[in-house]
């Protein structure tokens, strides 16, 4: 099957999440991506998504952000960008302390930590006035 790239631009709106998931489950069909994978890519990019409208720009906002997947055999390469100020996401990463009691845990920082352990490649950079963050993750058929 040769390589399927697509990309798509949406408004940093919590409403827009069902069209980001239906975008993503569109190119894991056209790339021939199993389900288990599929829902692990949706979920990576639903928490970005997330985070750029609730850190990023503070609530829903016509801001663009723009994903771009391209699957090869064998994995799933994401470029994922939004405008909202500069952050890295991923440059202060903490596992939680599994010893430590519920109440003694820092709040927060769990989806970054998912997205960081279930993709196999994770990198950040500020592009202009985008945050880009790209992500390979290894597919099953």
């Amino acid at each position: 099957m040769p390589p399927v790239r697509e990309s798509r631009t949406f408004p940093a709106r919590r409403d827009a999440l069902p069209q980001v998931g239906a975008f993503v489950a569109q190119v894991c069909e056209a790339a021939g991506i199993g389900r288990a994978t599929c829902l692990r890519v949706t979920l990576l990019v639903e928490e970005l998504f997330t985070n750029t409208v609730e850190h990023g720009h503070r609530g829903d906002s016509d801001a663009p952000v723009r994903l771009q997947c391209e699957a090869a055999p064998g994995r799933l390469a994401l470029v994922y960008e939004d405008t909202a100020p500069p952050y890295d996401p991923f440059a202060h990463v903490r596992r939680p302390d599994a010893a430590a009691g519920v109440e003694e845990r820092p709040v927060g920082g769990l989806g970054v930590l998912l997205v960081s352990t279930m993709a196999q490649e994770v990198e950040y950079r500020r592009a202009g006035d985008r945050n880009r963050i790209s992500l390979v993750v290894v597919v099953d058929a």
